[in-house]
């Protein structure tokens, strides 16, 4: 069995992080936007996801979206909206 190089994710959390957060999640590219925190990065397997969610939650942040993008988005992961909008 192989060890893959693994998968983009973009999590989105509210609340904007100060850049002192960013060694936190060091390998992900961080963006604030609007009263949200975007991280954006390869996440290696399930354990490392969950570390970064368990990081997140130990900060008190609330959780908005988790989303595995398609192969080849990473670059243009940044330029893609978090989000849509619902029910305002």
């Amino acid at each position: 069995m192989h060890r893959a190089a693994g998968k983009t994710y973009r999590i989105v959390v509210r609340s904007e992080l100060s850049e002192r957060y960013a060694a936190a999640f060091e390998g992900m590219e961080m963006e604030t936007n609007r009263g949200l925190t975007i991280l954006t990065g390869k996440i290696i397997d399930q354990p490392h996801l969950y570390g970064i969610l368990d990081r997140l939650g130990g900060l008190g942040l609330e959780l908005l979206s988790v989303k595995c993008l398609p192969e080849g988005t990473e670059d243009d992961a940044a330029n893609s909206p978090p989000m849509t909008r619902s029910g305002h």
